[in-house]
């Protein structure tokens, strides 16, 4: 196949699947953020050192791409997956050894979980849990693809991963019989578990969420769509306003999945100048010294760990505070880093006033946020631009999450010896 014909094809520069094809053979299954875009860089000059023998062989035997543009590059990763499964192209070499692959499997339970699992843990039963198996979606080749796009997917239909369903129990108190709410796990306060862990959803409405991520996975977009606009229908003729408008979110979440940062495939700077980010930032000491600082990376919803950033701090700043002013100061020195759309910073008044400040000094309006925690350092509330708090609180958890497990574990890393040594000391 030439590149004449490749232009003769005139593919859309939009996500989708495409299929290398020699006659009806299908030689090569890919996905794409830009149909147009991926299938050109299999006709540069340099095909063979980008590509190697392989692929440029491939191409040479093709006489057409066949392609399939899809909503979403999530939906592409799906879709590819679901066409390498049924067809076993010769040239997807990768994906030809199953105990390598990852599947998403569903468990057989009153609450399922959602899980990823490796193909040579796969077995009829959760090797860790013993639960037996109702689904097993996939194989998926790209393990870090599959749980992105896990991320995305738990975002439109929480669920239940590993916290316990509740139990409402029940204590006398003078001579009184009182119910006892179960406690919400973390991923309840982000939004990503459905209120299995404290109550707030029944098996029956959690089971309609189980069979909504087995239609997305097969494919089945147009007839999850119809399932979700009955049942937001029956709601609202039964005054279930409340219910009938979290269906009408989850259908504006399908139609308009954000999930950009996928597939990166495409040049097209337009894809990263549009999204909404979020920079997190935390300190990390040892009983007040060897003080470190991070920043984390949210974009329009997804962690960007590319663009985690770390900061030793110096050895005379001696509060959270005075770590924070540094970080800031250093940050917004490097005009080349995209400039945030919210800030998110650990702590109370204090470190948001602290953040607020430095970015007035540096002649930057961006609106800031802080995390308050309780006695055992859990977000307790969110202080500061109340439409951000309102439409974007479980971003700033999720980053506000993120800062500080980045910043133990830098932490951690650098002060490894530091740490050694002064447990050696004690010990004398």
């Amino acid at each position: 196949m030439k590149n004449k014909d490749l232009k003769a094809l005139k593919l859309p520069v939009t996500p989708g699947v495409y299929m290398f094809m020699r006659g009806k053979e299908r030689l090569y299954i890919g996905k794409a953020a830009s149909l147009r875009d991926r299938a050109k860089s299999y006709f540069g000059d340099d095909i063979l050192k980008t590509r190697g023998l392989h692929i440029a062989n491939m191409v040479s035997l093709a006489s057409t791409v066949k392609f399939f543009p899809t909503d979403s590059t999530l939906e592409a990763l799906l879709f590819e997956n679901k066409l390498i499964k049924k067809y076993r192209p010769c040239y997807n070499t990768k994906e030809k050894d199953d105990k390598s692959y990852n599947y998403v499997v569903i468990t057989k339970e009153l609450y399922p979980r959602v899980l990823v699992v490796r193909g040579k843990d796969l077995s009829d039963r959760l090797p860790t849990t013993n639960y037996k198996l109702q689904a097993v979606l996939g194989p998926f080749p790209q393990e870090t693809l599959l749980r992105e796009a896990m991320k995305i997917i738990r975002k439109i239909f929480p669920y239940r991963d590993t916290c316990k369903p509740c139990k409402i129990t029940f204590t006398q108190v003078d001579g009184g019989r009182i119910s006892v709410k179960c406690k919400p796990c973390f991923n309840r306060q982000l939004g990503l578990c459905p209120g299995v862990c404290d109550g707030k959803i029944t098996s029956k409405e959690y089971k309609k969420i189980i069979s909504h991520i087995k239609l997305f996975f097969r494919g089945r977009k147009s007839s999850l769509l119809k399932n979700l606009n009955r049942d937001m229908k029956s709601h609202s003729k039964e005054l279930e306003f409340e219910k009938a408008n979290q269906i009408k979110k989850t259908i504006f979440a399908l139609r308009h999945i954000k999930d950009i940062l996928l597939i990166k495939d495409t040049p097209n700077k337009e894809l990263t100048d549009n999204v909404f980010r979020i920079e997190a930032y935390d300190v990390s000491h040892m009983g007040g010294h060897a003080r470190v600082g991070v920043m984390t990376v949210i974009e329009d919803g997804a962690v960007n760990k590319n663009e985690y950033r770390t900061f030793k701090l110096a050895k005379n700043i001696i509060d959270d505070t005075l770590g924070l002013e540094e970080m800031l100061t250093r940050r917004l020195k490097h005009k080349e880093w995209r400039l945030p759309d919210l800030i998110v910073v650990d702590g109370g008044t204090a470190q948001k006033n602290t953040a607020e400040k430095i970015l007035r000094e540096n002649g930057f309006s961006i609106a800031c946020v802080a995390v308050v925690k309780d006695e055992r350092h859990r977000p307790r509330e969110i202080l500061g631009d109340r439409e951000a708090v309102d439409n974007r609180r479980r971003e700033i958890l999720l980053s506000n999450s993120e800062a500080h497990r980045f910043a133990v574990a830098y932490h951690r890393k650098t002060f490894r010896g530091t740490l050694k040594a002064s447990k050696n000391k004690d010990d004398r």
